[in-house]
């Protein structure tokens, strides 16, 4: 069981007690799912509870109960376990390995994995800057729309308020300020007013020209009206194209989008270290663009991220080598890599939802972190003959690479083969 398919179940038993009439809400659209914190115990663990609690006007330990009864005798589940304010701990049945679901599902979808519907039928309309920082980070917040169903569109153009910042540094000099009075002062529009009404260039032709006989004039006006055009019938009418509704789809009110500027021009990084340095920190923080993005030790992050999805392909061909292809499983002490991977739809989703690229690629780095140290254990050592152990190991950790090769491609930035 994914944790994708536990949300659903844990859907479906608030569902179930909202029919029972045991529980007044709404029925949420997802249940996060993740690995059981500090005090928690089992596979996974839900606030479902806590976050009910407020609109049912129960207290959440009340609610967590009355899912916990439904989710009890749900298939595949073993047990349930309501700890803390109202957490819900779930334990699998024996047969049941998360660690295997969660690389199945991987496996399955591949870089794609993580792709959601969560902007589905929505256009998010950006506003940035001619700015390289801006223009990097609403690149990659298309991609994260797309990604998750959504349709993001990018215009330029600076806001109102930074247009507003610099006036009263201009304004006290005087440039702008003296014509202004001088103006207003002649009152030119009201000035004219008589001097147009008094000449009336528009009716003295009128009685000029119908003596002359000039029937044209009134020809023409009298084309004018709707009697001289095709008749509007109701065939005409149903011949009219689809798109000529009285009332067109109104367009998102542009969303601004204005990260804290790059202090210096990050090109001489290269493609892939510049838009990691404009895409790391969040949005309010400045980046940092120095060498350090280059160096190949652990203290860069973009270094580990890369360097984890290269030492992943370079196990799998390796494993290729001996004879051994990866299968699902399970590993132990997989817990704090299948965290990360089974938490990275909702990374996805956030990052998308919140137009913070930053978060997914935080995120990849927590993946990296957690995959190095499994890799030495993957292949055999010595005589030792390829086992499933070893089979599990490698599936996990080439699930964790394509985590890696999705997330770097949402962000515009090669996942190296070799490094």
């Amino acid at each position: 069981m994914t944790p994708v398919e536990l949300s659903r179940t844990v859907l479906s038993a608030v569902r179930r007690a909202v029919d029972d009439g045991e529980l007044n809400v709404t029925v949420p659209e997802r249940a996060v799912v993740t690995v059981p914190g500090p005090g928690g115990c089992g596979d996974f663990a839900t606030s479902i509870a806590l976050q009910l609690a407020r609109p049912a006007g129960q207290p959440a330990r009340r609610v967590a109960e009355i899912v916990r009864a439904r989710l009890a005798g749900a298939q595949g589940i073993r047990d349930v376990v309501v700890t803390g304010p109202g957490f819900l701990n779930i334990s699998l049945d024996a047969q049941v390995d998360p660690v295997a679901g969660v690389v199945r599902e991987i496996r399955r979808q591949g870089v794609r994995y993580g792709y959601g519907d969560a902007l589905a039928g929505q256009v998010v309309a950006l506003r940035v800057p001619y700015e390289v920082r801006a223009e990097v980070v609403a690149d990659t917040v298309v991609r994260l729309v797309a990604a998750q169903g959504g349709r993001a569109t990018v215009e330029h153009g600076e806001p109102v308020e930074p247009r507003r910042v610099p006036a009263p540094v201009v304004e006290p000099v005087g440039p702008r300020r003296v014509p202004v009075p001088v103006v207003e002062s002649v009152e030119p529009r009201r000035v004219p007013v008589p001097v147009v009404e008094s000449v009336e260039p528009r009716r003295v032709p009128v009685p000029v020209v119908e003596p002359v006989g000039l029937l044209t004039m009134p020809a023409a006006a009298e084309v004018e009206p709707v009697d001289t055009r095709p008749a509007s019938t109701p065939e005409t009418e149903s011949a009219k194209p689809a798109d000529s509704h009285p009332h067109p789809p109104t367009h998102p009110a542009p969303v601004d989008l204005r990260p804290v500027p790059a202090p210096e021009d990050p090109a001489p990084l290269g493609p892939d270290a510049a838009r990691w340095a404009l895409l790391h920190p969040a949005a309010h923080d400045r980046p940092r663009i120095t060498a350090e993005h280059l160096v190949q030790r652990e203290g860069n992050p973009l270094f580990r991220v890369r360097y984890a999805h290269a030492r992943v392909r370079a196990l799998g061909r390796n494993a290729a080598r001996l004879g051994f292809d990866a299968e699902p499983g399970p590993v132990d002490g997989a817990r704090g890599l299948i965290a990360p991977l089974a938490d990275y739809p909702r990374i996805l989703s956030a990052a998308a939802i919140h137009r913070a690229p930053d978060r997914l690629a935080r995120h990849l780095v927590t993946v990296a972190d957690a995959v190095l140290p499994l890799l030495p254990r993957v292949l055999p050592v010595g005589e030792e003959k390829p086992s499933a152990a070893h089979r599990a190991r490698l599936a996990l950790a080439e699930a964790a690479g394509t985590v890696l090769a999705g997330g770097l491609s949402l962000l515009g930035i090669d996942a190296p083969e070799y490094l």
